[in-house]
């Protein structure tokens, strides 16, 4: 199986006797790495570089008020307190999986966890669930669970790029710091063009798989899309021990259409207002990339009312042409019995 997303921080997290992610110390330490509260040579007092050393040290030990009040930098007294907040609900929960479930139940929506922390929580468990998966487009398509994309429509083909990339790319051409001054120099760069995965040059993704660059074809029938559907479902059943699948669909025509989950805030509110037969402004249904079905496996986990009928979902992107897929939705919406 070839290795993928080395920089994930997957390779510093252990599991347990359930396929869950234990929150180590070395991980915590690779949080207190962030530029954001990492010292800084110049300009880090005494202070914040004597906590951050004996955090470090014991990245699970307690830290006082007096400790952060005792940094001279406002701002970094405030990320200390984010990263101290987020740290001890990994440490709490004892599994991402556990901590990252956490925060949307219960008093989780209240919490200050910045996205990034988010997306890195689900980098590792996603790459843990596709460890033994030797599929690029299933891997490819897993980036979109925690990183932004941008989507192209060409020639009818629906292509999906990382957006980080797509604007280094448009700024630098690919050439850095470099290409950023030449830029700004007013000097054209030659444009250069990402690769679209196709299956020709698929195993290409192995060795650049850190670097975002291929794009994905999410049209209808094509691989990117199969791939997609494939993830959420190892999402669903990892995550909620519940068995799914998912299929892409071109319409809903089911006049009992009882039930539909937005991966994106976008398409939930879309999704609403086509279910309430609210009428659209012009260009909404543009932006809807696609459509899926999912059905729950075990009928008896789902609560009565809905027992035999699909769930719909949809995926959709912003007036900027973002995707922002939302992978918590899909288990803080599915009508489960209590129970399940």
């Amino acid at each position: 199986m070839p290795d993928f997303w080395t920089r994930s921080g997957f390779a510093l997290v252990t599991r347990d006797e359930n396929g869950r992610h234990l929150v180590t110390d070395d991980l915590l330490r690779a949080f207190w790495m962030r530029p954001e509260v990492a010292p800084d040579e110049d300009d880090s007092c005494d202070a914040e570089r004597a906590l951050h050393t004996l955090i470090m040290e014991d990245p699970k030990r307690s830290v006082s008020k007096s400790q952060i009040d005792g940094m001279a930098d406002p701002d970094i007294r405030e990320n200390y307190a984010v990263l101290l907040e987020f740290t001890a609900r990994l440490i709490a929960a004892g599994t991402l999986e556990g901590c990252y479930l956490g925060l949307f139940q219960g008093d989780g929506p209240g919490s200050r966890v910045p996205a990034l922390f988010l997306d890195q929580l689900v980098e590792v468990i996603v790459r843990g669930i596709l460890d033994d998966v030797n599929d690029p487009y299933r891997a490819r398509a897993a980036e979109a669970l925690f990183r932004e994309q941008n989507a192209t429509i060409e020639q009818g083909n629906i292509l999906l790029g990382d957006t980080e990339t797509v604007e280094m790319y448009a700024t630098t051409g690919g050439m850095g710091n470099l290409g950023q001054l030449i830029t700004e120099g007013g000097t054209p760069l030659r444009k250069i063009d990402l690769d679209v995965m196709i299956d020709e040059n698929q195993d290409l993704y192995w060795d650049r798989s850190d670097r975002h660059d291929m794009v994905l074809d999410v049209s209808f029938t094509r691989p990117g899309l199969d791939a997609l559907c494939r993830v959420l479902e190892a999402w669903t059943a990892h995550m909620l021990n519940v068995r799914v699948s998912i299929q892409p669909v071109q319409k809903i025509t089911d006049e009992k259409w009882a039930w539909h989950i937005g991966l994106d805030a976008e398409s939930t509110a879309l999704l609403n207002d086509l279910y309430a037969g609210t009428e659209l402004e012009e260009g909404r249904m543009e932006r809807l990339l696609s459509l899926f079905r999912l059905e729950i496996t075990d009928q008896a986990s789902v609560i009565p009312e809905l027992q035999g009928k699909p769930i719909y979902m949809a995926l959709t992107m912003t007036p900027g042409k973002r995707v922002r897929l939302k992978p918590q939705n899909l288990l803080t919406n599915l009508p489960m019995t209590g129970s399940a």
